[in-house]
């Protein structure tokens, strides 16, 4: 993702105060356990017919389209341009600049929480940083430093309020999107300086969040398409503590068209493989158009890569320069974009 998401998602919401009051059993205080890498971690690419491909099927939908009220009331708009369309998925982030944000001690949270119970088949999709000052451009000693803290139980309580705000709100089913990108340069919650160590920290949020009485949260693993920083099944944290295999996938580099997409290590064709074999639906919390311009070819073969693998959910970034209903600078994508998706539930 391109940097700034959490910096819009913070310039759109203010902080409730903090509670005061003390948690109980916030954190134990023993050191991590770094866990076991996954035995497919390297799993390699298949060639010829592909048996992750389904027929194709509708997928919910939606858009992130800003993490404030705005966001939300963007909603409806949207579906009448599609005219008419069931968009069941919301999308938003919380800020990363203080554990505040976090925790989730924000008036967009509830205002997500009642558009998610409104209706019984919605879905909530919510970016959840693991540290704060998440674009702080953090160097890598600074960053494993910080990844030890979070393996040991120094953030457990942040997670504790998160996971009891969303179930007071009554959204236990809220989807996590679980350090984003971790496998990129961007984020301070990225995995590079110390995977073994990051995957014990995830595993610990996990473990921490779902501890909370009500909750029956899931737990998005979504990379950056591509090789980046490291591969990303070098992040993977097991299994058992996660859902669903995201990734985000923006038209850009590394590759050039949406074969290289598909076919490249750690790309498109790599994640739904690994998915298969771990027994999990894939989503794609983020794609969109980006370095090459207005490219409605990507937009038709993204969409139908969507709705012929075990996809879970999408949602599209829609803010210049990725979008198509917000941003008036890709006309050619747009019209594609409307044309797809359409008085469609998915």
């Amino acid at each position: 993702m391109p940097l700034g998401r959490l910096a819009l998602a913070a310039a759109s919401l203010l902080l409730f105060a903090a509670a005061s009051a003390p948690l109980a059993a916030e954190r134990t205080d023993r050191p991590y356990a770094a866990p076991h890498a996954s035995s497919s971690d390297e799993l390699p690419l298949g060639d010829g017919p592909h048996p992750t491909v389904v027929p194709e099927h509708k997928v919910p939908f939606g858009a992130f389209l800003g993490s404030g009220s705005d966001g939300v009331n963007a909603i409806a708009p949207l579906a009448a341009w599609l005219r008419g369309a069931d968009i069941r998925v919301g999308h938003t982030y919380l800020p990363g600049n203080h554990w505040t944000d976090i925790e989730g001690s924000t008036p967009a949270l509830p205002l997500w929480s009642r558009w998610r119970l409104a209706r019984p088949d919605r879905m909530l999709v919510l970016g959840v940083p693991m540290q704060a000052r998440n674009e702080d451009r953090l160097d890598d000693d600074q960053v494993r430093e910080l990844i030890h803290q979070g393996a040991d139980g120094d953030f457990d309580r942040h997670f504790l309020r998160l996971a009891r705000n969303l179930v007071t709100l009554g959204a236990t089913d809220t989807v996590l999107v679980l350090g984003w990108e971790m496998n990129g340069t961007t984020y301070t919650h990225r995995c590079a300086p110390d995977p073994d160590a990051w995957r014990a920290y995830w595993r610990r949020i996990v473990e921490v969040m779902r501890s909370v009485p009500g909750q029956r949260f899931r737990f998005d693993f979504a990379p950056s398409r591509g090789l980046d920083a490291v591969p990303w099944t070098r992040c993977y944290p097991g299994d058992d503590v996660v859902d669903i295999i995201g990734m985000d996938s923006y038209d850009q580099p590394p590759g050039r068209t949406f074969d290289d997409y598909v076919d490249q290590p750690y790309g498109l064709r790599h994640q739904v493989e690994f998915a298969a074999a771990h027994g999990k639906p894939v989503s794609y919390p983020e794609w969109g158009l980006f370095q090459y311009g207005d490219d409605p070819e990507f937009v038709r073969r993204m969409v139908r890569w969507i709705r012929t693998h075990d996809t879970l959910y999408q949602t599209a970034t829609d803010y210049c320069p990725h979008g198509f209903w917000q941003c008036a600078e890709n006309p050619r994508s747009s019209r594609v974009y409307r044309e797809l998706m359409s008085g469609r539930r998915g």
